[in-house]
């Protein structure tokens, strides 16, 4: 009987101590009679295999069948499980190190290709299709930039729309529209937050675009809440409505386009092999743009899609079954290496923590009040359906007054429908208690985070909005890991860099951009922060049976380092260079950087091997982009979705978006005294309610 892939995995774990009668035995010709018939397996040779796989952590060989590992081991041991079994032995990784390819479990395709098209002005270095963008972390460094790129805007075309990405109320100064109106005149300007989460306007796109007060009463109330008209100012629900007229402007097809081709080389470059985007926007035009790009063979990662779940909310706000219909509607979108994941789903409770918008128990310290990007009630309607159709939730969540509300949920429906492996993951992870995260723990939750929070802003927050104490506890992934929780990393780019390597080194290290370490008691080990950028985050996204280590069975997706993680300094980890990739069998050295040029980077920001453009001429500070010579760049910021229901938000006090009490019963409800639903016309009270009631204030 042909010997099983797991039984060969086990032969090959422990082949060394069994001897030479078995590794006669065991050849390379009985795994592949359980994957596809081969004539030939790839032996590649490494300095190091760092496998990720606790039953064999190391290694100097694995071979390769088809697009599968078929075994992992020393050299030796492979050429003797090879028997008569035709292999080629490859020795270009003799002095590299391999790791399983990097999972970036979270990115924003679309909104990270407008991103490098735009004129990115922001508080940290980016590499655009226009070149290098510097970092610009005060006001009158703000400004200078902003002028220099709205001229040479202006002097190419006046009347085009001018999109800049990257400001931030908390390092560059006030923005209002009056302002904008100063600076451009008849020129229409969409100045795009740092967060993604809010944009300034200034009269002229308003204008041209029918931005105006009566369009702005029909937003549902609490999108109304969420717009300073005045000011030009949408955020957060506010925005989210808004999009709809403005995206037109933002995002061509031809930019578009542009923009997404760049990402392919950018994740390339960064080891990534496996992508997802949780929450996408919800457009069939637009998902077809994406797979124009990445569906083809010749991609160098796989890019996987989670539905989101807030748009089906808030469209069929009283119809559970059609809601649930319609999350299976996208499933059928993807095409080639752009693919969409069953059973899985996104939602959101609180706003941005670049915006200073998530909802904190003790408020801040200037004054401004918290947002909802899904007002409570609404988050728990849809969360109580998810979870009962069996979805995997994954649920957008910075402030520790949002993480009430999410565990509140979870610790109902566990009560009320117990589930196991539910894996309900608590995105971003930006602010929470001890006790929470112990909670969020024992709940079975498991921890998507962003470390890069505390490098781009743990530093400013200690002294606006936070103070030092919360800021300190940023993302506490070491109370996670002490929780027992799966930790897995992610970038949300454009809200971070999709540089792995950086976002291990933010982890390890929790050094801000201004120099001092934030909370160095919340640091993790290397051997956690690189399982959240492998294994974990496979585990994240349910794909840790395909991908994320190094072990027989699993496809042979490879990063293939210059250096072990394990052999320089911490603060070294961002700058390890990565040569490129292994995806599928298929070996793809990286692209070089445009311009092959270094760049001079701020402290901390980002991975001292970004390239930049070579100047091509006009002038000092200048770059030669598409369409002609441009000052600066900015990029666009992750969206929680572009495409939104009519009504624009989800909002309880909309009366257009509230559930008919007349409607009948949800079908989650259990119609049981305190164990009922909010809304539900049985007439329980949910015994969670005053919880969420008191975060509705």
């Amino acid at each position: 009987m042909a010997t099983t892939r797991r039984r060969f995995t086990g032969a090959a774990i422990g082949i060394a101590a069994a001897g030479d009668a078995l590794a006669q035995a065991i050849g390379l010709q009985d795994v592949i009679n359980g994957i596809a018939p081969q004539t030939e397996a790839t032996i590649y040779v490494a300095r190091e295999i760092i496998t990720m796989d606790p039953r064999r952590p190391r290694a100097e060989a694995v071979a390769v069948v088809g697009d599968r590992i078929a075994a992992v081991g020393t050299l030796a041991e492979l050429q003797v499980m090879a028997r008569d079994q035709p292999f080629r032995l490859d020795r270009r990784f003799e002095g590299k190190v391999i790791l399983p390819g990097f999972v970036e479990q979270h990115v924003h395709p679309l909104l990270a290709g407008l991103m490098v098209v735009a004129e990115v002005i922001a508080i940290e270095d980016w590499d655009t299709t226009s070149g290098f963008c510097p970092a610009v972390r005060d006001e009158a460094g703000y400004r200078r930039r902003f002028a220099e790129a709205l001229a040479a805007h202006k002097a190419r075309d006046p009347q085009a729309v001018f999109l800049t990405w990257g400001y931030h109320h908390y390092f560059h100064g006030a923005m209002s529209r009056a302002w904008l109106d100063t600076q451009a005149g008849d020129t229409p300007v969409i100045v795009w937050h740092r967060s993604q989460h809010e944009a300034y306007l200034n009269s002229a796109v308003m204008r041209r675009l029918g931005v105006d007060e009566a369009y702005i009463a029909t937003f549902s109330q609490s999108a109304r809440a969420q717009t300073d008209f005045a000011k030009g100012r949408f955020y957060e629900q506010g925005w989210l409505k808004v999009i709809e007229k403005v995206a037109p402007a933002m995002a061509t097809p031809a930019r578009l386009r542009q923009g997404l081709e760049f990402t392919v080389g950018y994740y390339h470059r960064n080891g990534i092999t496996t992508a997802c985007e949780p929450g996408g926007i919800v457009s069939k035009p637009l998902q077809d743009v994406i797979n124009s790009v990445y569906a083809a063979d010749s991609v160098p990662f796989n890019h996987y899609f989670i539905p989101d779940g807030k748009t089906y909310a808030g469209m069929f706000p009283k119809d559970p079954a059609a809601m649930l219909a319609e999350t299976l509607k996208p499933l059928e979108w993807g095409s080639g290496r752009a693919r969409w994941l069953p059973g899985q789903v996104k939602l959101f409770s609180d706003g941005s923590i670049f915006s200073q918008t998530m909802q904190m128990k003790d408020g801040y310290t200037d004054g401004h009040p918290g947002e909802w990007i899904m007002d409570p009630d609404i988050f728990t309607t849809a969360f109580q359906i998810y979870w009962d159709a069996g979805y995997h939730i994954h649920i957008h969540n910075n402030g520790d007054a949002g993480m009430d509300v999410l565990l509140a949920n979870v610790e109902r429906a566990l009560r009320r429908r117990p589930r196991f492996d539910h894996r309900t993951t608590i995105v971003h992870f930006g602010f929470a208690s001890t006790e929470q995260v112990a909670r969020a723990g024992r709940l079975g939750c498991i921890v998507s985070a962003n470390p890069y929070y505390v490098t781009a802003l743990a530093g400013r927050y200690a002294q606006l909005g936070i103070g030092p104490e919360r800021a300190r506890r940023m993302v506490p992934l070491k109370d996670a890991e002490n929780a027992g929780m799966s930790i897995s990393f992610h970038s949300d780019m454009p809200m971070a860099p999709a540089k792995p390597l950086q976002l291990i080194w933010a982890a390890v290290n929790r050094t801000t951009a201004e120099g001092p370490v934030m909370g160095e008691d919340q640091r993790l080990s290397l051997d956690v922060a690189l399982r959240a950028m492998t294994i974990d985050a496979a585990y994240s996204i349910r794909l840790e049976k395909e991908v994320g280590s190094i072990t027989p069975g699993k496809l042979s997706n490879f990063v293939i380092l210059e250096q072990s993680p394990y052999a320089v300094a911490p603060a070294a980890l961002k700058d390890i260079p990565v040569w490129g990739t292994v995806l599928e069998g298929r070996v793809q050295p990286a692209p070089p950087a445009p311009g092959q040029q270094r760049a001079e980077i701020a402290p901390g920001l980002v991975n001292t091997t970004a390239m930049f453009f070579v100047d091509q001429g006009g002038g000092p500070g200048t770059r030669q982009g598409p369409g002609g010579t441009r000052s600066t760049c900015t990029l666009p910021d992750r969206l929680s979705g572009i495409a939104t229901a009519s009504s624009g938000r989800f909002s309880a006090t909309d009366p257009t978006q509230l559930p008919a009490l007349s409607s009948g019963p949800y079908s989650f409800c259990v119609h049981s005294g305190d164990m009922a639903a909010i809304g539900c016309v049985c007439g329980g009270k949910d015994v969670f309610a005053d919880i969420i009631a008191q975060q509705l204030g």
